[in-house]
């Protein structure tokens, strides 16, 4: 009997024991109130947003400011980067270059905001466009637009329309970051393509934009679904570019929504008293923007080139050289904070100098090294604007002849420039001591006199200093004079005799 009671008081311990809340290790917390904790934490560490500009032509400089913002924004945990976007566009190769450093993100949530502002053009079109694509989310604020990404190629015309090579690589390229991102491959299509033909559709319930061969594809899909399909209307027909309002992004689904300011933008990600960090292109960065602009690059060349030129046609290594290496600095140094100088050329570019410098001091004249040096300062300076050796899209190909033209029409300027400089050095007081300007003629007392008049060296003799090849140097009664072999070479240190004179040409013979 006593068995039997101890066997039930023991069963009651332990179910009263089972009966007790639950407790882990970290002090009587249970497991739900530690997900609970940790969920708080990590809801207030995910609330730092950067925001980030996007304005202006959009250039070399500005990859990289976008690329050291991004890693300033991983650095401090930010969820989210809002970039801002007003901008009529600018370089293809910079463009696509930006939207795959965006599109490759995948730590941090990227939103597109076309702003609306007093100083700024509330605009997102060409490669504007193609970089909004290429983020997780796209706000646009009332009053702006978006559209318009046909890639154009600059010339002394003006802006010409790209040929279907290069329009078909960056319709491709639009349309694959469009699909990455859930946006419509449709819209972004027909912004790069105005052979691309958009309508307006209602399946079912559904209501989007396609395009004529997207259409086929959901016409099958009504068929398998038992929908109805139904054209409503064409939004941008063949032969225009098609350009979209922000109230016409939103109601297609392209945007997720036209918020008025930040405040609202913050309500609509979802984040409550984010912590904003609000960058700009400091100093540096507008310094970087001057000297990598198109403009002040061919200065730089000009400049550069024309320095070389005035160092080579002058004696010895002055203020030409300097300047040429300055202005040769500043450009490589600028392209090497782009990303587009590298080992290859700077190689070049130190094989070109090192044959110039040869031509200068060891080869007399200026012959096949310094023709070599120069054109493989002209290939170095070519390369450096550029990420690529060989192009390989035509895109690509374009900016290569861009870039040979560049370089090509500077040095014929930096010729010209320098021609014409040379012609007036005379006349200024300045350059009269870097030029020679006095001749040795007649009218200011200097004659030629042969040989005969200070005494003829016919039958004197002496020995060759120099190989004579045939004509070198030789001591004649310990003068240093220039001679030349009567029909055959004499090596140095041979005896030689003075046979004749011939004008002002000494002919001699080796002595055997």
């Amino acid at each position: 009997m006593k068995r039997i009671f101890r066997i039930t008081i023991f069963a009651l311990l332990f179910s009263s024991l089972a009966l007790l809340p639950a407790q882990d290790e970290t002090g009587g917390v249970t497991e739900a109130e530690v997900e609970t904790e940790t969920e708080t934490e990590l809801t207030n560490q995910a609330t730092t947003v950067y925001i980030v500009p996007i304005q202006g032509d959009i250039q070399p400089s500005m990859l990289v400011f976008l690329r050291r913002q991004i890693e300033a924004a991983r650095r401090d945990g930010a969820s989210h980067i809002v970039f801002e976007i007003d901008t009529f566009g600018g370089r293809v190769d910079t463009t696509l270059r930006i939207t795959s450093l965006i599109g490759s993100l995948d730590d941090i949530t990227t939103v597109g905001y076309v702003t609306l502002t007093p100083e700024g053009t509330a605009v997102s079109w060409s490669a504007g466009a193609l970089i909004a694509f290429s983020m997780n989310q796209i706000y646009m604020a009332p009053g702006t637009s978006m559209g318009a990404a046909a890639p154009v190629l600059a010339g002394p015309e003006g802006a010409t329309a790209a040929d279907e090579k290069m329009v078909s690589a960056v319709r491709t390229q639009a349309a694959a970051i469009a699909e990455k991102n859930g946006h419509s491959p449709g819209v972004a299509l027909a912004m790069v393509d105005n052979e691309v033909e958009l309508v307006e559709y209602l399946l079912g319930e559904e209501r989007g934009l396609a395009t004529r061969q997207e259409m086929m594809e959901l016409e099958r899909r009504a068929e398998q679904e038992g929908l109805e399909l139904e054209t409503l209307r064409v939004i941008s027909e063949q032969g225009r570019l098609l350009s979209l309002t922000a109230g016409e992004m939103e109601r297609y689904g392209v945007s997720a929504g036209t918020p008025v300011n930040r405040t609202e933008l913050y309500e609509k990600l979802g984040l409550v008293q984010p912590n904003v960090i609000e960058v700009s292109p400091s100093s540096a960065d507008e310094f970087v923007s001057l000297i990598t602009g198109a403009a002040f690059t061919s200065l730089l060349i000009l400049v550069g080139l024309m320095a070389l030129f005035a160092e080579i046609s002058s004696p010895g290594f002055g203020i030409p050289g300097t300047v040429a290496i300055a202005a040769f600095a500043v450009l490589f140094g600028s392209n090497f904070l782009l990303g587009t100088v590298g080992s290859v050329e700077l190689i070049l570019f130190l094989v070109g100098v090192v044959l110039l410098i040869v031509e200068l001091f060891i080869i007399p004249g200026f012959g096949v090294a310094g023709i070599s040096g120069v054109a493989l300062i002209g290939i170095s300076l070519v390369l450096s604007m550029q990420e690529f050796v060989i192009p390989a899209f035509e895109w690509e190909w374009e900016m290569f002849h861009r870039n040979i033209l560049l370089v090509v029409m500077n040095l014929l300027a930096a010729i010209l420039g320098f021609a014409v400089l040379a012609a007036s050095f005379q006349r200024f007081s300045f350059f009269g001591r870097l030029a020679l300007t006095t001749a040795e003629d007649v009218e200011s007392g200097y004659t030629v006199q042969p040989m005969l008049a200070t005494g003829s060296p016919v039958g004197k003799s002496g020995r060759a200093i120099t190989t004579l090849r045939p004509t070198g140097k030789a001591e004649i009664e310990g003068e240093v004079l220039v001679v030349e072999a009567d029909g055959e070479y004499v090596s140095v240190g041979a005896p030689i005799e003075v046979l004749r004179l011939e004008g002002n040409n000494i002919i001699v013979r080796e002595i055997h």
